[in-house]
């Protein structure tokens, strides 16, 4: 039988990291600087973060 992984960490980092994303396809997303974020990896970093904020079990990111 095939373990089951949740990437996003479960429904409330995915909500979380859905409204994030799409504030930056609507050009509202803005940086912890007050500009406005352009790039697609650091809008994946912002939402993360911020699903971690709201206590979303998302691990880290390993280190090489």
């Amino acid at each position: 039988m095939a373990k089951k992984t949740s990437r996003s960490g479960g429904t409330k980092g995915q909500s979380k990291i859905h409204k994030v994303m799409k504030e930056k396809k609507e050009g509202t997303l803005k940086s912890g600087s007050g500009k406005k974020v352009t790039s697609r990896k650091q809008a994946v970093a912002i939402a993360l973060s911020k699903a971690r904020e709201s206590g979303a079990k998302i691990p880290r990111k390993k280190s090489s």
